[in-house]
């Protein structure tokens, strides 16, 4: 089968575009023939080892993982002998970072608890938008403890994680203000938001104006100025950023929590269950994928940096088989 392989850390010049085996599935996995695959912020940081403690956990002097992507979607092929719910020919999607990620190939063999049923009204290409992105915002909201009728902010509201986040708060009850650049605008609102904040315009922490929920997607204030903009019992949570920001929160976040004012970054794992939840809003209509751009296959190193410059509205997408 054809893969992208990366046998070394660098930029995405490092990666190839190789012939290697189909994988076997094992007892508990299935193997999928991959249609789609998104681009993660988290696949440049393993490519490039940035931050360098990537390589404490993923390979000191070469990656453990030589096939990146996570965010998978496709149809079951084959099955391990102790797999339970999936069938061969069962169209699924899902996050295998757990599960030795390999989805920048034609086929990957994942764990089936990783995997949920694709609902039949999505794309394989939007599928693969859902996981990482969406489970993320779900679980920053979770951590929140956003309910409803609380005010939620989203800074970096047009990313990935940003455009689940509204909808996703929305389903939720809250009022949400979205944070963005001035060509985002329009989107933002068409996700639900109820307000909407140009950053280029306005500087929401110096407005005055306090919420519940602080949710951090993208975009850069200091703690100081996002504890300015929290209710005396909100909740700042960041989702995503740079990594001298996600220092910042890790170092100075609980340091900066006082009373029942808390700051920090998500805690939970993902898990299937969700995934799960997602699925059901995808298949009723509720919550519905952004993409930015497709690219095919051999394109991996483009889609790569587009998601590096972090500008993408939505999510960048691969696909692996047309149609």
């Amino acid at each position: 089968m054809k893969a992208i392989v990366n046998t070394q850390y660098g930029s995405p010049d490092v990666l190839r575009m190789l012939e290697v085996a189909k994988p076997t599935p094992k007892e508990n996995e299935v193997l999928i023939k991959i249609h789609a695959v998104a681009v993660n912020a988290a696949d440049w940081h393993l490519l490039k080892a940035d931050p360098f403690l990537v390589r404490l956990q993923f390979g000191l002097f070469k990656p453990k993982y030589t096939i990146l992507g996570a965010d998978i979607a496709g149809r079951v092929e084959a099955v391990g002998q102790n797999v339970k719910k999936l069938k061969v020919g069962d169209d699924v999607f899902g996050n295998s970072s757990s599960s030795g990620w390999g989805g920048y190939a034609e086929y990957a063999a994942v764990r089936e608890d990783v995997l949920v049923l694709k609902p039949a009204n999505i794309t394989f290409e939007e599928a693969a938008a859902v996981p990482m992105a969406a489970v993320t915002a779900l679980l920053g909201l979770k951590e929140g403890k956003i309910q409803q009728g609380q005010t939620v902010l989203i800074n970096g509201a047009s990313g990935g994680v940003g455009t689940f986040a509204i909808q996703i708060a929305k389903v939720l009850g809250a009022e949400v203000t979205a944070v963005c650049s001035t060509r985002n605008v329009e989107l933002a609102r068409s996700l639900g938001a109820d307000h909407v904040i140009d950053y280029t315009k306005e500087d929401f922490t110096k407005s005055g104006k306090q919420y519940d929920l602080i949710l951090a997607a993208n975009g850069y204030h200091s703690l100081t100025d996002y504890q300015r903009a929290l209710s005396p019992n909100g909740q700042y949570v960041m989702t995503g950023g740079t990594t001298a920001q996600m220092f910042e929160v890790l170092l100075f976040g609980r340091l900066r929590s006082k009373g029942n004012q808390k700051m920090g970054n998500i805690l939970a794992k993902h898990s299937q269950e969700e995934l799960e939840f997602i699925a059901g809003l995808l298949a009723d209509g509720t919550v519905k994928p952004v993409i930015a751009k497709r690219y095919a296959l051999a394109q991996t190193a483009d889609a790569i940096r587009c998601v590096e410059e972090g500008h993408a509205q939505g999510k960048v997408v691969i696909t692996v088989v047309e149609g």
